[in-house]
Parts: C-alpha cells; sequence; structure tokens
C-alpha cells in the first residue's frame, strides 16, 4: 500500500468520526438497516433544519477528507497558476486508466469539454444526434451556435435506442451524443451493445460518450468506452466528471479521453481556465476509494429507501444506475416541487415529454427518510 492510499485510509477514518458518523452503522448490509427503520415506519421524522437539494445530483457528502486536505494545502499557491496541479492530476489519470498524458484532456468540469464539442458540430455547421430525453449541455451549446439537433425518443422501457439513433444520422451529422448512464432517466447500454455501436458509428461521424455516473453502475453488462479508446478507436471521445461521487460540483473539474489528434482539435477552441485548488482536490480525491465505497454504500441505502416507496405506491419507474431516480408521480411536476419545496426539499425540473415523472436525486438515507414522509403525505 502506497503511501497516498495509507493516508488516504487514516482520513477516511477521521472524517468518519469528525462528522458523527458511526463506523460500524455505515458497515452494516443494507437489509438490516432497512429492518431497523422500513419506509412504513410510524415514528415521525421532523422537517431538517436545512433545505434538501434532490435536484442536483450531487453529493451530499461533499468532498473526502483527503481531498479536503490536498485543498487546504495548496492555498498557498493560490497566488501560482495551475501548472505544477494540472500536471499531478494528468499522472493520476494516466496511472488510474493506463493512458498516455496525450490522450486526457482537462476541463472546467466535464460540461466545458460537452459545450466545446457542441461548439465544434456548430463551427462545422452539422448536425448532432441524441437521446430524448437525454443530458443536455453539449445539445444546447451545439444548438444556438448553428447545429441542427436530431432528438430520437428512448424506447418504452426508456432505454436508449441505438438502433433508431444510427438511422437518424445524416450525411451532415457531426456528433452522436450518448449519456451512459442516461440522465434524466438512469438507464445504461450495456457495453458490448455499445462498443459495437462506437465502432461502426465513428466511421461516420464522432461519437461523444458522457460516462459522468459511470463510478454508481454495479451491473456487470455495463462497462466503459475507455477501454476503446485504450485500444486506438478514433472518432471517439469519453468524457468523466469530479463533480459526483467525488463530491466536486462546485469546484469544476472534469476530463476527456480520446485519440491524440482529436484531443489537439478540441483544445484549439477551449476557453475555461482551471482551478488550482480543484485540481489539487481531485488528485488527492481519485486516489481515496474507501471515501468512494463510503458513497456508493450510503447510496444504495438511499436508492433502496426509495424504491420501496416506489413499489408500494404502485408507481411506475426504471431501474437506477446512478445516483437519481426517476418515476412516474402521476402529477404535473411543477405541482410536485412546489409541494415539495413547502416542506424544505428541491425537487427536479421538468424533462420534457415526460412531464409528469420526478427526478429525484439521492441524498443521506436520513434524508429520504423525510422525502418518502412527506410525499406519502402529500401524494400518496
Amino acid at each position: 500500500m502506497s503511501a497516498i492510499e495509507r493516508s488516504g485510509n487514516l482520513n477516511r477514518r477521521q472524517w468518519l468520526k469528525g462528522a458523527g458518523v458511526v463506523v460500524s452503522a455505515s458497515l452494516t448490509p443494507i437489509s438490516l438497516l432497512h429492518a431497523a427503520m422500513p419506509v412504513g415506519s410510524s415514528k415521525i421524522i421532523p422537517q431538517p433544519d436545512h433545505i434538501i437539494r434532490a435536484n442536483f445530483n450531487e453529493n451530499p457528502y461533499g468532498l473526502s477528507r483527503v481531498a479536503l486536505r490536498a485543498i487546504q494545502n495548496t492555498f498557498n499557491k493560490a497566488g501560482h497558476y495551475d501548472w505544477g496541479p494540472r500536471l499531478k492530476v494528468i499522472d493520476v489519470m494516466t496511472q488510474l486508466h493506463d493512458l498516455p498524458p496525450d490522450q486526457i484532456i482537462l476541463g472546467s468540469g466535464s460540461g466545458e469539454i460537452l459545450k466545446v464539442a457542441g461548439l465544434m458540430a456548430g463551427m462545422k455547421q452539422g448536425s448532432v444526434v441524441c437521446a430524448d430525453p437525454t443530458y443536455d449541455d453539449l445539445i444546447r451549446f451545439a444548438e444556438k451556435n448553428g447545429a441542427e439537433i436530431i432528438k430520437v425518443p428512448v424506447r418504452q422501457d426508456l432505454g436508449i435506442d441505438l438502433e433508431r439513433m444510427k438511422k437518424a444520422i445524416r450525411k451532415d451529422t457531426k456528433i452522436v451524443y450518448i449519456v451512459n448512464p442516461n440522465n434524466p432517466i438512469p438507464s445504461i447500454i450495456a457495453k458490448r451493445e455499445l462498443e459495437s455501436f462506437v465502432k461502426d458509428v465513428s466511421k461516420r461521424c464522432l461519437v461523444f460518450v458522457d460516462e459522468a455516473y459511470f463510478e454508481f453502475v454495479d451491473d456487470p453488462v455495463y462497462g466503459s468506452m475507455i477501454d476503446l479508446v485504450r485500444a486506438g478507436q478514433k472518432n471517439l471521445i469519453v468524457t468523466r466528471t469530479a463533480s459526483k461521487i467525488h463530491g466536486m460540483a462546485g469546484l469544476r473539474v472534469g476530463f476527456g479521453f480520446g485519440h491524440a489528434d482529436l484531443l489537439k482539435e478540441l483544445d484549439k477552441i477551449k476557453t475555461g481556465q482551471m482551478n488550482i485548488l480543484g485540481l489539487a482536490g481531485a488528485a488527492a480525491s481519485y486516489t481515496d476509494t474507501e471515501f468512494q465505497q463510503f458513497t456508493l454504500r450510503k447510496t444504495r441505502e438511499s436508492k433502496m429507501i426509495m424504491e420501496e416507496m416506489i413499489a408500494e405506491l404502485g408507481l411506475r419507474s426504471t431501474k437506477s444506475h446512478a445516483n437519481f431516480v426517476f418515476f412516474d408521480t402521476g402529477h404535473t411536476v411543477e405541482e410536485i416541487n412546489k409541494r415539495l419545496k413547502e416542506k424544505g426539499i428541491l425537487s427536479g425540473r421538468p424533462f420534457p415529454p415526460y412531464l409528469t415523472w420526478s427526478r429525484v436525486s439521492l441524498q443521506k438515507p436520513e434524508e429520504m427518510r423525510y422525502f418518502v414522509q412527506t410525499y406519502k403525505q402529500l401524494f400518496g
């Protein structure tokens, strides 16, 4: 075990103690945790003294103690440009993904890389093919810069329809954009299926795969397209972010992986500047696997609480492979959000055409128990 790993383990235990989390409880099987406090419990949960942010897909635990310490140790360098921390975080990524530095690009969040790709499509006066609904940073930026957006509705099972997307590609199509897991629908595409799609479609245009929620997937059929990048696949960009499982949404650190020539083309039109504190925090956080595992355990616990409520109320939903759930409330999202907000809960905006479906970000288990209690009182 390296010095960094030993430091990460020590700091994680300190963080658990300092945050008032009982270590033994965090290691308890989720089934036992639910037995201790079932969704249908008659115990009244008081409204928290803070707003529950169940609308932004953030990590409710924030940054790991290891990342916070790295940021603290970088404060005295805040007057410097980001060159040193930039090299350090790239080095972490090269080791983590077994890729050379020229196949990695940094962004002010993965959102910057998404927008730059959208800008590139607009500059080339081409079209963009995407699923509908899906995360729309790339789409909005492409459309505002002159690209035509070709939206392909998801299937009846709410999965992304790769066959229809392939048929929607035109001669002027510059990018086929796929979010896997998708957002707001937390569905996934199996690795073999997506690899076959990428190899075929990349002969005609760029395939852009956004893997912002990659770390939350535990389905064995799923896999990253970074494996194709490593194998030399051209016309493919894969993005990841430190905003989700690493809890760094406010520090804006994202990554793109692709062929070196393609990344050079993107880099020419990038305009963002990296944050030296965010880079230092990201370099440390990606080595802190204990914090990531802690987040995954707590996310699964919160997901089970929501899934039990959805099943109990007989609501239509889809299996979640991310840190949020998506279910049909039978009411307009505007009504749902208005009434939840009165109870101190923020929930996801409407995602047309699923105007009665609510996207709820998974917060801490105790907050999700309050959400369930409130939702059942209002709409159960």
